[in-house]
């Protein structure tokens, strides 16, 4: 008989698990909470507005972004067929330019592709912040020269020093300009919803530096969109490949518990289409964020692993970043890639999608007089906002459209232009994890993200447990991704399968798990760190160092 591999969770890393599985062999079943699968990765359809036979308008929990150093979700969208002879890979197209809006000027441009081989690491660094930012020479030097160290440490100070170093005092933020703040500091949070202060340099420098690296290497675009609403383009596809392989995949399905019995999983109780039953396998792969998975934790769970205890803990390290979506009656595509709100209280970032889906016009959607939409995450739902002076989480859905249109109108319309106009807009979509519970209340977020501060790498489990039939598969798991995006999701998805493979001795091949920050082309200046590391002697920087020569 086939192993019976029953996976909780049907996001980015129970499909990814799933579709390992899937080709080699096993019996998986799949059990996802959401009407839509793919988690946090899922566009949803704005309910009731599709007219005379259009799909409803596409909204989404925030738009997606493919890095070129993502190497695991890469691979795993190759394998995904898609109309004839192609794969949901082939569905990525490259975004060119990266924007920084900004309320005392026009939005300022970085070119985020470059065709040809690179002289002097430096200079190329240099000119991405040559764009009238308001920076000293100064300022630049220093900022490049804390991005250098990070990328010349050696992984060992990287995971024993950096990962317990706030961002802010790395970069010395506190001794730096306003401006400086403004620009450097203020990046992380928009980027991964993490506050500069709490947030580990280990993540944020090594994928900073990572992103700036692929801005001036030849080779592609450091900025990869889909080419059309992402269930359209990949999740549907995804999942009637799933199911092709033989996977049970059930929406609708919520995990209500996990029971353990003398070390070992014995089940899991599922609520599906209202109907509550048990359900058993040999293996059980959890695959539910952080903050759902916490309360599932046992006592029964904790006395056979006791380091699960750090989920609980983990838990409590989220922070909110979802989307809203503006429809517009014409067209307004602004930049061919991401724009970044750089003096956003709310900490914005958008994207204008039309431009990136030739093959999906919008006049199919809605009531087909949309022409264009802007997908913008909202990274900081805590500081107070511009027109009523209270966060996001304090506000009605109302208001949050109010305020985000209002932020986005005062850095889009500076220096005399009017890109967004009242009159043009259709209508807006509010993502659907945003809940109102009482009119009383606060917000409340169904879907959190995880945020890699300081001091909580240590909390953070393996793909295996002590349990032996119980693996973890989640963007808070410990990966060399190193960070709460469908990338970790993916790769901590291969990294329980192939737990499963090693105890049932499977002859099929393991998942393959790439190194993730690895700047080979400084490989001897990482050797020569961790030759001082290893003698306790602190990063110098000494060898051939691009900034301050």
């Amino acid at each position: 008989m086939k192993t019976k591999v029953i996976i909780l969770g049907g996001g980015v890393a129970g499909m990814s698990a799933a579709h390992e599985l899937g080709e080699r062999g096993y019996d998986v079943s799949v059990y996802e909470m959401k009407r839509l699968p793919g988690g946090k990765a899922r566009s949803m359809p704005v309910p009731g507005s599709g007219k005379d036979g259009r799909s409803d308008l596409p909204g989404e929990h925030g738009f997606r972004f493919f890095p070129r150093f993502y190497k695991h979700i890469i691979d795993t969208m190759k394998r995904i067929p898609y109309g004839d002879g192609r794969h949901v890979a082939d569905n990525l197209t490259e975004g060119t330019r990266l924007g920084l809006a900004r309320t005392d000027g026009p939005p300022v441009e970085f070119l985020t592709e470059f065709p040809s081989s690179f002289s002097d690491l430096k200079d190329l660094f240099k000119s991405l912040f040559d764009n009238d930012l308001g920076l000293t020479e100064a300022e630049v030097e220093h900022y490049l020269s804390r991005i250098w160290q990070v990328m010349t440490s050696c992984d060992e100070r990287r995971e024993e020093e950096y990962q317990n170093t706030p961002w802010w005092s790395f970069i010395n933020a506190d001794e730096q300009s306003e401006n400086f703040r403004r620009v450097f500091a203020g990046m992380t949070r928009i980027l991964v919803a993490a506050k500069a202060r709490e947030a580990n340099t280990c993540t944020v420098g090594t994928v900073g530096a990572q992103i700036m690296l692929d801005m001036v290497l030849p080779g592609g675009s450091a900025d990869r969109l889909l080419d059309g609403p992402t269930n359209e383009v990949w999740l549907h596809p995804w999942l009637t490949y799933l199911r092709h392989l033989g996977v049970d995949y059930h929406l609708n399905a919520k995990v209500e518990a996990i029971s353990c019995t003398d070390g070992i999983i014995t089940g899991a109780t599922i609520t599906e289409d209202g109907v509550t039953k048990e359900v058993h396998g040999d293996f059980y792969i959890c695959a539910l964020p952080v903050e759902v998975m916490a309360p599932l934790v046992t006592g029964e769970m904790l006395q056979a692993d006791p380091t699960l205890a750090g989920i609980k803990l983990l838990s409590d390290d989220v922070e909110w970043m979802n989307g809203i979506q503006f429809y517009f009656k014409e067209d307004v595509p602004m930049i061919h890639g991401h724009m970044i709100y750089m003096d956003s209280p709310w900490a914005l970032t958008s994207v204008s999608q039309a431009q990136f889906w030739p093959d999906f016009p919008m006049s199919q959607y809605g009531d087909g007089t949309v022409r264009g939409v802007l997908s913008v995450d909202v990274s900081d739902w805590e500081a107070p906002g511009l027109l009523y002076g209270k966060p996001a989480k304090n506000c009605t859905k109302e208001e949050i459209m109010e305020e985000v249109w209002h932020q986005l109108k005062l850095s889009l319309n500076a220096a005399g232009q009017e890109v967004l106009r009242d009159d043009n807009l259709h209508s807006w979509f509010l993502d659907e994890d945003i809940h109102m519970p009482n009119p009383a209340g606060s917000l409340v977020n169904l879907e959190p993200l995880l945020v890699n501060k300081v001091y909580t790498r240590e909390l953070r489990p393996n793909a295996y447990t002590r349990i032996p039939n119980l693996l973890l598969a989640s963007d808070y798991v410990r990966t060399n991704t190193d960070l709460a995006t469908m990338e970790g999701a993916n790769e901590a998805a291969r990294r329980a399968v192939n737990v499963i493979l090693e105890r049932t001795e499977s002859s099929a091949p393991f998942c393959k798990i790439w190194d993730m920050y690895d700047f080979d082309l400084l490989a001897l200046q990482r050797h020569h760190d961790k030759k001082r590391f290893e003698k306790g002697l602190p990063w110098d920087g000494t060898i051939f160092s691009p900034v301050g020569s």
